[in-house]
């Protein structure tokens, strides 16, 4: 069984709903497209953080600049 869902729409949503349609698709039908489109938007922007999330460190290059500038404050430069 399918749900009913309402939206109010404003000037954009009008614009974007114009847009959508101007091919003959009902508006219903490009509710339904452009909110799957949506979706798997998220999903696929989702996966790429979390894949990179995923992927090593890379090591560290031997520089630590807060110590160089406290050295440096310090007159200990090198």
């Amino acid at each position: 069984m399918a749900d009913t869902v309402t939206i109010r729409t404003d000037t954009d949503t009008e614009h974007a709903l114009d847009v959508l349609t101007r091919d003959g698709t009902n508006r219903s039908e490009a509710v339904r497209q452009a909110l799957l489109e949506a979706a798997v938007r998220r999903e696929r922007l989702t996966e790429m953080k979390r894949a990179f999330l995923r992927q090593p460190m890379p090591a560290p290059d031997g520089t630590n600049l807060a110590d160089d500038i406290a050295r440096e404050r310090e007159g200990h430069i090198r």
